[in-house]
């Protein structure tokens, strides 16, 4: 048998690649593309001779093109049929590092990366904005020693969630705080408690707090006799409206 060296420009892959994938020793898998090729299910592919691990010049059968990629299929499927995908994970490698974009293809993919930039940047700079006018907003509260009778803190608000509509904390709390309808604070409060080092919590308008889980609740779709959905909220939920005695 002749000894040819491969020139052709596709990917390659070699008779002992294909003897590490599956974990069987090189001279079976030859003799396997033998049998296998004189049956006439496969074409014969070229050899080469290479040094192996030890120094040695071995022959090892080089699979290259959609012929050889194919015929190295039904190789692995008659040694080890449990390895084709390692076999289909190589060819990718293989075929991706054979395979050179094309000056078209760079552009468009340049032109792609630059959109992505440009709306990250776009996306960053929405995000600065709503960080700078929370920070507004907070330096123009009004700070109270005591909470007003007309205004609830986060603890209270939640609770009313859960007392009108069975709300869950977690979503009062995205109602609350996350959702682009939440209400407005209505101010700061100073936290009285000695351990407490002089920090402050924001306080809501009991009736913005009212209406903003009246809204959450209307634009709800029941999905079941206690469960809801919202566009804006990412999972199902609770939502039991109870009736005002």
């Amino acid at each position: 048998m002749s000894i040819v060296k491969f020139t052709g420009g596709d990917a390659v892959m070699s008779s002992q690649e294909i003897a590490d994938l599956v974990g069987s020793r090189h001279d079976n898998v030859k003799r396997a593309v033998e049998r296998i090729a004189a049956k006439g299910v496969i074409k014969l592919p070229p050899l080469e001779e290479v040094k192996n691990h030890l120094g040695q010049m071995v022959e090892q059968y080089l699979f290259a093109g959609v012929t050889g990629k194919r015929d190295s299929f039904v190789v692995v499927a008659q040694l080890s049929p449990e390895f084709t995908g390692a076999l289909v994970d190589r060819w990718q490698e293989l075929e991706g590092g054979a395979r050179q974009m094309t000056q078209a293809e760079m552009i468009a993919a340049s032109a792609n990366i630059l959109v992505s930039l440009e709306r990250q940047q776009a996306q960053q700079q929405i995000d600065l904005v709503r960080v700078e006018r929370k920070v507004e907003v907070l330096a123009d509260l009004r700070t109270w020693d005591h909470c007003p009778q007309n205004c609830v803190s986060l603890t209270k608000a939640k609770e009313m969630g859960w007392d009108r509509y069975g709300l869950s904390g977690a979503v009062a709390d995205f109602v609350l705080r996350t959702w682009h309808n939440q209400p407005n604070h209505a101010g700061m409060v100073r936290n009285g408690h000695e351990e407490a080092q002089g920090s402050q919590y924001i306080v809501w308008a009991k009736s913005h707090v009212t209406a903003a889980f009246k809204r959450f609740a209307s634009e709800c779709q029941m999905v079941s006799e206690t469960q809801a959905t919202h566009p804006d909220y990412a999972r199902r939920f609770r939502l039991v409206e109870k009736v005002k005695s």
